[in-house]
Formats: structure tokens, C-alpha cells, sequence
């Protein structure tokens, strides 16, 4: 299929806006993937806000050349048959679905990847993809500090109990509780 000038730049412009909107990049290699196996990945990558194309190296190459950050941590990446995934959305939700779906099915490959003009590895990706979702660490955050709350609240409360009990006085009402 010949490709014209006109169709490569469409191309090339269609890569630079998806790589400058994308929150991470990932360069998967697919071979040896069949037609329903890569279209349920999409399907998969869809809900999280996340895309996959196939591109061509050249052009890939010639789309990062007004993102400098991107283009040093993906370019040499860019060698046989690639893929790029593009996450819109969490990062993480992409690479744990890309790193889950690379278990299934062993002919994709995470090659590396980009976050934020930072350069990923495939190692690095992987890890990516086992840190716990952003709403975990939001409830590991909000328990860790409603229990430093809760023990200083239980430190004042022995410690006025422990005044009452040395002065003699009777004890003062308990306040409710805020909820």
C-alpha cells in the first residue's frame, strides 16, 4: 500500500498530539500476536482511557521531534515491531493491564516506556505496574493518618484522666466524639 506525503504527515501530526496529550507512552513489540488477541487488548486499554497504535518507525520518530523529553527516552526503542500505548489516564491502570495482558499472551513484549519525559525500562514498567492503584494508596494514606489522629486523641484523653486522678477532682464529662 503506498503511502503519500499528504498521509504521512496526518500521521506524523496524529502521533505528536497523542504522545504531547498522553500522560506515559509504552513501546510494545506484537509480533506474533493474532488480529483478536490485539483487538482484545484494545478493548482492554479503552476503559482506562488508553489506546494502542501501530506505528511506523520513521514517522514515530519524526512525531517526537517537538517533544525532546519523549524523543531521548523512546528513541531508541523504536526498532522492529512496535506499538505505542498511549495512557490518558493512570499510567499505572495502563502498565498493570499491558503487564497482565503480556502474561497471557507471551508474544507482546514491553519494550520500554516514558512517563512524564522519564524514561522506563521494561523492568521499570513492570514495577510500575505492581505499585497499588491511586485510590489504595489514597485509603493507605487517609488510615495512616485518621490513626496518628486517633492516638493523640487517646494520649490527651489518658493524660486528662491522669490529671483528674492525681488532683482528686471528679472527672470532667466526656466530649462526643466527632465522627
Amino acid at each position: 500500500m503506498l503511502i503519500t506525503k499528504e498521509d504521512k504527515a496526518k500521521e506524523v501530526a496524529t502521533l505528536a498530539a497523542n504522545f504531547g496529550r498522553a500522560k506515559a507512552s509504552f513501546l510494545v513489540d506484537f509480533k506474533g500476536m493474532t488480529v483478536d488477541q490485539v483487538t482484545v487488548l484494545r478493548k482492554r486499554l479503552h476503559p482506562l482511557d488508553a489506546e494502542m497504535s501501530v506505528v511506523r518507525n520513521t514517522l514515530a520518530i519524526r512525531a517526537l521531534a517537538g517533544l525532546p523529553k519523549t524523543e531521548a527516552a523512546l528513541k531508541e526503542g523504536f526498532l522492529g515491531n512496535n506499538a505505542v500505548v498511549f495512557a490518558y489516564g493512570d499510567a499505572g491502570a495502563t502498565a498493570k493491564a499491558l503487564n497482565d495482558f503480556s502474561k497471557e499472551v507471551e508474544s507482546l513484549q514491553l519494550k520500554i516506556g516514558e512517563m512524564e519525559g522519564n524514561a522506563l525500562s521494561a523492568v521499570s514498567v513492570k514495577a510500575l505496574a505492581n505499585l497499588p492503584s491511586k485510590d489504595v494508596l489514597r485509603a493507605m494514606l487517609l488510615g495512616t493518618l485518621q490513626g496518628a489522629a486517633s492516638k493523640f486523641v487517646r494520649t490527651l484523653a489518658a493524660y486528662q484522666e491522669k490529671l483528674e486522678k492525681d488532683s482528686g477532682a471528679a472527672p470532667a464529662p466526656a466530649a462526643e466524639p466527632a465522627t
